[in-house]
């Protein structure tokens, strides 16, 4: 199985398109019985006002995306400010006038026009006529349409708000033969008491259901509603409290002689999944019990294999076949992680042969009762085919999805079918409302085919084996592997480890513990400070005087001065060959690297290979760019002129690297400078000489001459003698605003000294501004990333949460929550999230400033008393401007701000001065251009992390005082390296210009 998990998709795809394939016999009956159920969805198609209502908005128009959007926030939105901005801004740009009329149903024509006078309201400004006629009601009027016509949304796809709701519905005329599966909404558990609220839910529903077995329905469990760190690296923490949990619902459901099925999960969960679903069907007190089972995808490359792995338990399992939930966030997390290849399929053709091709294995299993999960007519009429006369399996529907498509095949065939029953409150339906619509709304979907009347009948049944034959199972052309992911001129993306694979992060585990060899000397001559001696380092140390410190940074800069001409003429493609043998080394020595990072810098697991990751994009990116930018560029001018801009070297430049990321920057700053020709004299921070000390070996391995990359250690002294001398022609620093204020100033304290170019990148009080419309769990989720992942050491993380009012409590209270479920521990455990903190001094100056705000704490944690470990702690403050300083660390500010405030809210943020990152938090588009406008960051995510810039996608750097830019890994970067130095020939000076000859047509 785990062979396949990253394997090629045409490798995946040739069994399976076997296992699939029809005899032309077959496939001419499929088509009849295909035909036949098309027809009757059409029919129901044309008699829904649900189904003519999304035929008439799809997903791939406008309208359709605002009618999306607006359902997704609307209901959780309680205050009235925001919710107008929210219809404003998802009605006021649709053209909803040119679907007026156009339905063949009533109401969806009147819903129509509803949106039509609602656009007026909110679009033609607040003199308008009809503004003016209910300006007595007020807007009170639109949001009561709309909050109605959101429920209504909300009933077509939820079976009821509560079970007892729900299981009333199931008996409805138009329900009559079907069972229900009811899942009791809990996408997924942020806090343990969501997971224990979502418990109860399950508990409550199987008692609910249990009182009337008879009537055949059954419930589905999610793993991931029942535990808030359902991951691979908490293993040995979820996966037995999963299974006791599991063990008694199903204990329960077992008594009560009803059946209970685990829903499907993300493809990095599947082992988790497998061992408890098989821990709970092994127990002795379930023997004889036939209700258990399990949901199994088939976009995932592991389905087959599941399925050979649930027919071999020692019991029948009942297996519901599905399409797959979580395509998009698959594709996104492979390509963001850089791994080798993705765990699903690319085309939605493969995924149906996929589908196909499991189903049938699925008939044939003696242990399976199956069940298949579809609304698409070929696939319904394939299996019908392959079952022949049996009946002994089941469908399965969405509510609110696929009528039409089964009702005559339960009244009048004896087929049975299971409708999916999402139960809960309309609030919590939302984030499964939107993926259910962009699951079956999707371009390539049945349902969405279904309703495109351009689309004969022959397309929309068109064979997918045919289909993923005709390209030979490649993968989608638009889909790139992740290596490749920056195209054909771009550079080529670092490779991940994929941590969610348990081999895999126990071997790496493994690797970062392992002691370390012992430090001799460093290529380039430089000796190693002693400071990494008290992380059991051994390591040389020099002589501790300032003179010789000196002295030791004179000759480091006199040596590099003297490689500089050498250098400087090495043609630019092969100092960016260089770049790339570097990137290619750092990642042959990744676990080497790692171990490093972990133990000298502390960094968990997940941070040590993004550091890695990110020096070696750093290589690679400035390599391709200087390829594409540092040639000679030939300008226009007159005739019998050439003029030439020439992009050089300036010299010698110091690099000043910090100690969060004392790699990836150390490098960055490093290659940059290099790749444009210039020679470097490069300081790490004297917390991490080590790492530091690696790099350049491997810079000299990949062939930097040893002079033009000069290694110096030690503290604040050697900084200062080395941004003193002279001859230095550059300086790149990252660390503190004081620092670089010091560096700028010594830059200038020579009058004779030649101006030269400061970068300096340094950090700030960054801030997120949260409104109503945010969905909390997204929020909570990033939050938590942004604050506490590093332990706060990262100059981009969050340090002051702006809430809005309305919402804080709520928000306050889940992120209080989501801070419980955060491990503390040593760098090295795959379970760690939070690591200490740097060194002794940092640890100390955050203890005492908690201790200063002792009072404003509403939340933090106990930590390990045998290290720098800094609690992660939330503080409350009143007022944005309560907070003037960074901190360094894991530490959180959470202050509130009124609604309709926006500006206001982000002016008060800027006039701290600092620029280096914002975040927004909103489902308003019209938010999102307003900070995009007036947020004076470098750096601005909106419904995102703010950590985590991806060289070449997120260039990286602040303003104000957060630093100077250009932005790291950004395509102006390397330019403040160069000298432009422009040339002018006057040719004809030299006998004319020979090329004004051959445009005279006629001769002399």
């Amino acid at each position: 199985m785990a062979k396949l998990y990253r394997a090629s998709e045409p490798d995946v795809l040739k069994p399976l398109l076997d296992r699939a394939a029809l005899d032309s016999d077959s496939r001419e009956r499929v088509m009849g019985h295909a035909l036949g159920l098309l027809a009757d969805l059409r029919a129901a198609q044309s008699k829904g006002w649900v189904n003519q209502f999304l035929q008439e908005y799809r997903l791939n128009s406008s309208e359709g995306v605002a009618l999306l959007s607006l359902a997704e926030a609307f209901l959780r939105v309680p205050d009235p400010e925001t919710a107008d901005l929210l219809i404003a801004d998802k009605l006021g740009d649709a053209d909803w006038r040119a679907h007026a009329g156009k339905s063949n149903s009533k109401l969806v024509n009147s819903a129509t026009w509803g949106l039509v006078v609602g656009r007026v309201l909110v679009g033609e400004g607040s003199t308008g006529p009809l503004r003016r006629l209910i300006s007595r009601a007020g807007e009170p009027f639109v949001r009561q349409a709309v909050g109605a016509a959101m429920k209504m949304m909300g009933e077509i796809f939820v079976m009821g708000r509560t079970i007892d709701e729900a299981m009333k519905r199931m008996r409805r005329p138009e329900n009559k033969g079907f069972t229900a599966s009811f899942d009791m909404l809990g996408e997924a558990a942020r806090t343990h008491a969501d997971a224990q609220r979502y418990f109860q839910a399950y508990v409550g529903a199987v008692d609910a259901v249990g009182r009337d077995p008879a009537a055949g329905h059954s419930i589905s469990v999610k793993l991931s509603a029942l535990h808030p760190r359902y991951e691979v690296a908490r293993w040995s923490e979820c996966v037995p409290a999963l299974t006791q949990m599991l063990e008694a619902l199903a204990v329960q459901a077992a008594s009560k002689g009803i059946a209970l099925t685990v829903d499907a999960e993300e493809s990095e969960r599947l082992e988790m999944s497998l061992d408890i679903i098989g821990a709970v069907a092994g127990l002795p007190s379930l023997k004889g019990w036939d209700g258990f089972g399990m949901a199994v995808q088939a976009y995932g490359k592991r389905a087959r294999p599941v399925i050979e792995w649930a027919n071999g338990l020692d019991r029948v399992m009942n297996v519901r076949l599905v399409k797959g939930a979580y395509w998009d966030s698959e594709i996104k997390r492979t390509q963001v992680e850089g791994l080798a290849d993705y765990p699903l399929f690319t085309r939605k053709a493969a995924t149906d042969v996929s589908y196909l091709a499991v189903a049938k294995d699925m008939l044939a299993a003696e242990n399976i009762r199956p069940a298949f999960a579809s609304h698409n007519a070929l696939t319904v009429a394939t299996i019908m085919e392959w079952a022949g006369n049996s009946r002994d399996f089941e469908f399965q529907r969405l509510h609110g999805m696929g009528d039409g498509l089964y009702e005559r095949l339960v009244q009048e065939n004896g087929y049975h079918c299971r409708v999916y029953a999402p139960v809960g409150g309309h609030r919590d339906l939302l984030a499964y409302l939107v993926r259910r619509l962009l699951e079956n709304g999707a371009n390539s979907s049945f349902v969405h085919q279904l309703a495109d009347e351009r689309l004969t009948e022959a397309e929309i049944l068109a064979d997918p084996v045919a289909k993923i034959a005709a390209v030979g199972g490649k993968r989608h052309p638009s889909i790139p592997l992740p290596v490749d992911l920056f195209g054909a001129g771009g550079h080529r993306n670092s490779a991940g480890l994929d941590l969610s694979d348990v081999g895999t992060l126990e071997a790496v585990a493994r690797a970062v513990s392992a002691p370390l060899p012992l430090a001799g000397g460093v290529g380039g001559g430089a000796d190693l400070s002693s400071t990494g001696s008290d992380r059991g380092l051994v390591i040389p140390s020099p002589d501790p005087s300032r003179e010789r410190e000196g002295s030791a940074v004179a000759v480091a800069i006199g040596r590099a001065h003297a490689a500089f001409p050498g250098w400087s003429t090495t043609p630019v493609d092969e100092r960016a060959a260089c770049l790339e043998r570097l990137a290619d080394l750092l990642e042959k020595h990744r676990d080497e690297l790692m171990a490093i990072c972990v133990q000298e810098a502390f960094k968990t697991i997940g941070d040590a290979i993004g550091e890695v990751r990110e020096a070696a994009d750093f290589c690679r990116y400035y390599a391709q760019q200087a390829r594409l930018n540092l040639h000679p560029i030939e300008l226009p001018g007159p005739t019998g002129e050439r003029n030439t801009l020439h992009i050089e070297g300036r010299g010698v430049w110091a690099t000043i690297a910090p100690w969060n990321f004392p790699l990836a920057i150390f490098l960055g700053q490093t290659v940059a400078a290099l790749v444009t020709g210039n020679t470097v004299v490069a300081k790490p921070a004297p917390q991490t000489p080590r790492i530091a000390a690696r790099a350049v070996e491997f810079a000299h391995e990949a062939g930097v001459p040893v002079d033009a990359l000069v290694l110096v250690t030690g503290g604040p002294e050697v900084g200062a003698a080395l941004t003193a001398d002279v001859r230095i022609q550059g300086v790149a620093f990252t660390g503190s605003t004081a620092t670089s204020r010091k560096i700028a100033r010594s830059l200038l304290d020579d009058e004779t000294r030649p101006i030269v170019p400061l970068i300096a990148e340094t950090g700030g009080i960054n801030a997120m501004i949260v409104d109503s419309t945010a969905l909390p769990e997204q929020v909570v989720a990033d939050v938590i990333a942004s604050s506490f992942r590093s332990a706060g050491q990262r100059c981009s993380a969050l340090r002051l949460l702006l809430v809005q009012e309305d919402i804080a409590d709520g928000v306050i209270e889940m992120l209080s929550g989501a801070m419980e479920t955060l491990r503390i521990g040593r760098s090295g455990d795959p379970a760690t999230d939070v690591g200490p903190v740097i060194d002794q001094a940092a640890y100390d100056r955050l203890m005492a400033y908690r201790e200063s705000v002792k009072a404003k704490i509403v939340k933090t944690l106990d930590a390990p008393a045998d290290g720098l470990f800094v609690p992660p702690t939330l503080v409350r403050i009143g007022a944005i401007e309560d907070l003037n300083q960074e901190w360094f660390g894991p530490i959180l500010h959470v202050a509130t701000w009124e609604a309709g405030k926006l500006s206001e809210t982000i002016a008060r943020v800027n006039a701290k001065g600092y620029g280096l990152t914002m975040g927004l938090h909103s489902r308003i588009a019209r938010a999102a251009e307003v900070i995009e406008a007036e947020a004076a960051v470098g750096n601005l995510y909106i419904n995102r992390s703010m950590i985590g810039a991806v060289v070449g996608s997120q260039p990286f750097g602040g303003e104000g005082l957060s630093g100077t830019g250009p932005k790291a890994g950004g395509p102006r970067y390397l330019y403040r390296f160069c000298a432009e130095r422009a040339v002018s020939v006057d040719t004809t000076s030299a006998g004319g210009n020979a090329t004004l000859l051959s445009l005279d047509e006629g001769g002399i």
